[in-house]
């Protein structure tokens, strides 16, 4: 008798197949003595469409919402069939015992197996495979501790109702929002309210007015020093005159030193990383999206096996592992990391709480290395920075705390008060592993420079050499970036006003690290907000979009009680049925209000072109490659390309601004900022093999839980987060 191994990609079915002897290959899987090992392409299987239910769900109407089919009925994915059925029949088989789920280890994981074995009826004993590296000795160690299947049947209960309330609330309101307005329009639990603040926060830079003030500082010799009130708390001008009355009343006088305050300061080493974490830094120090940090994070895990899982929230280690800490070590101290880690190699690594906390870890510990060495020529130049950043971080919380003193000098000069700040380092500690100051700033560490000040005392006299008013102007609320987006939906108490709901949502957020990229990457894809450099701005439709969804989607206090929610289920502290009946209630009630709502909606993105159909005005819609004209018309759905794009650099200014136009001999490709052009040449696809593979082993397959980016009308499949 053998026992069946279902992994969630081929990559990772290669590497367990190799370890447990599986060498005899079939078609979809890998046979040994003892185990055969297949796989998934992530979900196999996934909730029914619409029209999977009733046949009139294929036309969008508004007599036909809301959508709350009694039970929710699962189906194979047609893409992925195929391979659906050759793992339902390797369950069937006779000779199969019982089955071993090897899927990523976390709530997705799980509802990928339980799925297939769901459609596949099968009733066979099953334990769970629960690792958090790839490595050989990590996939051994896994196996002898195999647990019963059923032990994780609160983790799979938290992910059916992840799956369904998006389908509920998702699918429902994306109906009624299309049906109503008569336009592409969508929304979901976690989508919308991300959105929210993106608007929101546009909506602050908006309504701002700059207003200008005035500080005052004096070149003291050896050092600077700038005006501040007696309670040393307040330094502007809102009336130059007032800073100008007191240049005039210091220039070329003397002061006295009057107070001198030094204090010993320090910074303990940051944790360990947590997916959103380093998604902040890499998009701090990279301008990486959240989406790229991932891939190669992943690529980093199951192809090169030198990191730990990744789609973890926790930045805690557990007990367990404090033997394997120096091996970690000592396997990344080659090349430009050893001088770091030797200190750390010739006595006892320090172990804390900062590191080491058993309740602070759940499903999976902190990011960190693993025992492998790293062959860094097999990387590409993202996984070596997104490895760096790892390696950088798991080294520096072995250091000591950062410790400085601070020093503060008041000087009385004419009677007014004038303050400067200095700082000596006594220990640089864990900032000795970020010695590149770029670095330092980029992670987001404090490095702003500080003056050294001379010795001095009370009662020391000083001569004003020089003094001027600096005029300055008040700054808007910066615009969010992905890494402080990321900071905003891991903590949005925030934007709560309740306060025990507040505490409630301090571990949740909105959605999970291995979600929120996506989310990201989907409010974008929907031209709801729009990349530029670093700073994610809404568009105009999306600004649209939130004024029309009801009050209580777009807000994040609603969707992190239910991300709690589901935290809870997974632990065993709250049920499966009250949380989905809660979800229906929410998902008829939106929909009632959105079906009942007076508002309007305008595109702003019409263009002087007609539909060659209806001969209705066409809209512009933003593609990767370009643009579409699209017809509003969702009866009609007519789109044409209106403008083609190229990422290659312009031969001349470097620039990523090639147009793809047709000339008089032909297609040519033109830059936009040079005007440079020359005849388009189409350069030859990859093969299809590679881009199969490539996907089949890295990229998440997209469900039909997934935003409504690619959109279709009438009968078409469609999709919402």
């Amino acid at each position: 008798m053998k026992s069946l191994v279902l992994a969630e990609k081929p990559s990772v079915a290669r590497e367990i197949a190799r370890i447990l002897n599986c060498t005899i290959k079939g078609k979809g899987y890998l046979e040994g003595n003892k185990y055969i090992v297949t796989w998934a392409l992530g979900h196999l299987v996934t909730l029914a469409e619409p029209e999977d239910y009733d046949e009139k769900y294929k036309t969008w109407r508004t007599e036909d919402l809301p959508m709350l089919p009694a039970e929710m009925k699962t189906v194979v994915i047609k893409k992925t069939g195929p391979q659906f059925h050759i793992v339902s029949k390797l369950m069937k088989r006779p000779d199969v015992r019982e089955l071993i789920i090897a899927t990523d280890a976390g709530r997705e994981g799980e509802l990928v197996a339980r799925w297939i074995m769901k459609q596949a009826r099968c009733q066979k004993p099953f334990k769970r495979l629960w690792i958090s590296s790839l490595t050989d000795e990590a996939i051994r160690e896994g196996f002898t501790r195999l647990r019963p299947g059923t032990e994780y049947n609160n983790l799979y209960d938290s992910a059916i109702c992840r799956a369904e309330a998006d389908w509920l609330i998702g699918l429902n309101v994306t109906r009624a929002l299309t049906v109503k307005y008569n336009a592409q329009l969508s929304a979901g639990r976690v989508q919308t309210p991300t959105l929210a603040m993106l608007v929101s926060r546009e909506k602050e830079i908006k309504r701002f007015v700059p207003t200008d003030f005035w500080t005052v500082k004096a070149n003291l010799g050896k050092f600077q020093a700038e005006w501040r009130d007696k309670s040393g708390k307040h330094n502007r001008f809102s009336d130059c005159l007032q800073a100008e009355t007191i240049v005039n009343k210091v220039k070329e006088k003397s002061g006295e030193v009057i107070d001198l305050i030094t204090q010993e300061k320090s910074e303990q080493p940051p944790l360990a990383y947590d997916l959103t974490e380093l998604q902040r830094d890499a998009n701090k120090k990279f301008g990486y999206t959240a989406q790229k940090t991932l891939a190669g994070l992943q690529m980093l895990y199951e192809r090169h096996k030198l990191v730990t899982y990744p789609r973890t929230d926790s930045r805690y280690l557990t007990s367990d592992m404090v033997p394997t800490l120096m091996p970690r070590l000592k396997a990344v101290s080659g090349g430009y990391f050893a001088e770091l880690v030797k200190p750390l190699t010739a006595k006892p690594l320090p172990i804390n709480k900062r590191l080491v906390d058993n309740s602070k870890v759940t499903d999976h510990h902190a990011i960190i290395p693993t025992t492998e060495r790293a062959n860094l020529a097999a990387l590409t130049a993202e996984e070596k920075n997104i490895y760096d950043l790892i390696v950088r971080r798991f080294i520096a919380v072995f250091y000591p705390a950062y410790s400085y003193k601070q020093t503060t000098v008041i000087v009385l000069i004419a009677g007014e008060h004038f303050h400067a700040s200095g700082k000596v380092v006594t220990n640089p500690g864990w900032k000795a592993v970020y010695n590149n100051e770029s670095r330092e700033k980029d992670t987001g560490y404090d490095d702003t420079p500080e003056q050294n000040l001379p010795p001095l005392k009370k009662g020391d006299k000083v001569k004003v050499l020089s003094c001027k008013s600096v005029k300055g102007q008040t700054k808007p609320p910066a615009r969010y970036t992905e890494a402080s987006l990321l900071s905003a939906m891991e903590h949005p108490g925030k934007f709560i006003e309740d306060e025990i709901l507040k505490e409630s949502v301090k571990e949740s957020g909105l959605g999970t690290p291995a979600t929120r990229a996506e989310i990201i990457e989907k409010i974008i894809s929907s031209n709801y907000v729009e990349r530029r450099g670093k700073e994610l701005i809404p568009t105009a439709k999306g600004i649209q979009l939130v004024e029309l969804v009801p009050p209580e989607l777009k807000q994040a206090d609603l969707t992190a009680k239910w991300e709690q929610q589901l935290h809870d289920i997974a632990m065993g502290k709250s049920k499966r049925t009250k949380f989905i009946s809660g979800i229906r209630e929410h998902a008829e009630k939106i929909v009632t209000t959105v079906l009942n709502s007076s508002s309007t909606f305008k595109p702003d993105n019409v263009t002087g072109n007609k539909c060659p159909k209806c001969r209705k005005f066409l809209l512009s819609v933003k593609t990767k490659r370009g643009s579409n004209l699209v017809c509003p018309d969702r009866s009609c759905g007519h789109r044409q390309v209106e403008k083609e794009t190229s990422n290659r650099p312009c031969p001349q200014c470097k620039k990523r601004r090639m147009e793809i136009r047709e000339g008089k001999g032909g297609k040519i490709i033109v830059c936009t900022h040079c005007r440079y052009q020359e005849k388009y040449v189409l350069q030859p696809k990859r093969e299809a093999k590679v881009n199969i593979k490539a996907y089949s082993d890295s990229a998440p397959l997209v469900t039909n839980l997934s935003i409504l980016a690619n959109f279709k009308f009438n009968g078409a499949k469609e999709k919402s987060d």
